[in-house]
């Protein structure tokens, strides 16, 4: 092995492992930062923007609407055509339910933004490591070239 081959022998794995950064998980981190107020927060995100959800307000509108054009007279308690009581509870449902879905996404948004961090660094480091391997394969591959330079040259000598 001659100096020059022996000048750009490739990092050790030693020396690669000491350079990473411990593995974290950013999913357990997100969860342990996330005050009492906003895990309620991402539970009515998660459960309003269900099937589910549609199913009971539409159900709940069905019904409410039906009663009223439907039943008899004295059993109606918001009269058909104002529906009054029926525009002011939806009307309240909408202004809880707005701000808590866009904090709610707020969360979540702030989630995503840690895991496509965290997978960053993942892919910077598989890059790094990539590299490692490469420059070990160019190593080898100059050792190589440099024994079959010797075989060769030990093979032309005359015997």
């Amino acid at each position: 092995m001659t100096a020059s081959t022996r000048r750009h022998s490739p990092k050790s794995l030693t020396d690669v492992r000491s350079q990473r950064k411990p593995i974290r998980d950013v999913n357990q981190e997100h969860t342990e930062n996330l005050r009492i107020l906003e895990r309620l927060a991402l539970v009515i995100t998660e459960h309003v923007g269900t099937m589910g959800f549609f199913i009971i307000i539409l159900v709940w509108t069905a019904i409410w609407l039906g009663w009223n054009l439907l039943a008899p007279e004295n059993l109606k308690f918001d009269r058909p055509m104002g529906f009054v009581f029926w525009l002011f509870i939806s009307n309240m449902v909408q202004l809880l339910l707005m701000p808590l879905i866009m904090i709610g996404q707020n969360i979540q948004g702030r989630h995503a933004e840690l895991r496509a961090q965290s997978e960053y660094e993942t892919n910077i480091k598989a890059e790094q490591e990539i590299e490692v391997i490469l420059e070990h394969l160019e190593y080898q591959n100059s050792l190589l070239l440099l024994l079959i330079e010797k075989v060769d040259a030990g093979r032309a000598k005359p015997s």
